[in-house]
């Protein structure tokens, strides 16, 4: 009979080693963070908190963009009922960010980013929000970030960016390569630079996600994210098994599909996705 030959201590160890090191998520350097993290550090610190957290389930992202084109039409406690009515499977993170259809195109179109963003997150994310402080600086010492009608600017040893009014968001639209590549040009205001797409008015109905009364918001000094006014705690770690409270809840039956002009009234009935 043939005997079979243990395979020597230090390839299993060598191989448990592998294993383990490929079970660890890439952190990247600091630089490489920056500019990871450049086309999202201006936003208010309430929907950057709500990017990051649904970053961690990138998977999810394309379907909840496209949701959110088909029901662009709706605003408000309509656009909360739909969301609810819909028996969405994507986790509460993700549905928090269906009233913003332009930010998650932003994340469908470049998945590659948005996985990145999600595994550092997931990795570091105290390394994260660093990133994204010093890109908040930067934009501030070269002159294109200041407190405008939309956003609120409060510059300190952190950089808050708050709402101008406590329920309209304003999505900031830039190019990072020129926001974070030098000293704005004199004569020039900021304003030039930075522009706002239309204002997302979000009250009470949107409560189970964490949008009312500044449920979702950082506290920078402790390197800590608030997501429906609890700490987010999920990590590479306990990835497949945390489930962050909310009011609402991912559902995990089955989906039925309904057409989308169902609810379409009016001219609005028949619209295509731009």
């Amino acid at each position: 009979m043939r005997q079979i030959r243990p395979f020597p201590a230090i390839f299993l160890f060598g191989a448990v080693g592998l294993v383990r090191l490929a079970a660890q998520p890439y952190l990247p350097p600091p630089g490489e963070l920056d500019r990871l993290v450049d086309r999202v550090a201006l936003y208010p610190d309430s929907l950057l908190s709500n990017v990051l957290a649904a970053a961690t389930y990138a998977d999810q992202i394309p379907d909840a963009e496209g949701w959110a084109h088909r029901h662009e039409y709706l605003r408000g406690e309509p656009l909360a009922r739909a969301i609810s009515e819909d028996r969405l499977p994507f986790d509460p993170s993700v549905q928090a960010l269906l009233p913003f259809p332009q930010v998650l195109e932003l994340m469908a179109r470049d998945m590659d980013w948005t996985r990145r963003l999600g595994d550092a997150f997931l990795a570091n994310s105290g390394a994260v929000m660093d990133a994204v402080q010093r890109m908040r600086h930067r934009a501030w010492d070269y002159g294109y970030l200041r407190t405008s009608p939309q956003l609120i600017v409060r510059n300190g040893p952190f950089i808050e960016i708050v709402p101008a009014s406590w329920d309209s968001y304003y999505v900031p639209v830039y190019n990072p390569g020129v926001i974070f590549a030098g000293p704005i040009r004199p004569g020039v205001g900021f304003g030039a630079f930075i522009s706002f797409g239309p204002g997302i008015v979000l009250g009470s109905a949107f409560r189970p996600w964490g949008w009312y009364d500044g449920g979702a918001r950082f506290y920078w000094d402790r390197r800590t994210v608030i997501i429906n006014n609890r700490p987010w705690e999920r990590t590479y770690v306990n990835r497949n098994s945390y489930v962050h409270p909310y009011e609402v809840h991912r559902y995990n039956g089955p989906v039925e599909r309904r057409e989308v002009h169902d609810r379409r009234e009016g001219p609005e009935r028949g619209r295509e996705r731009r």
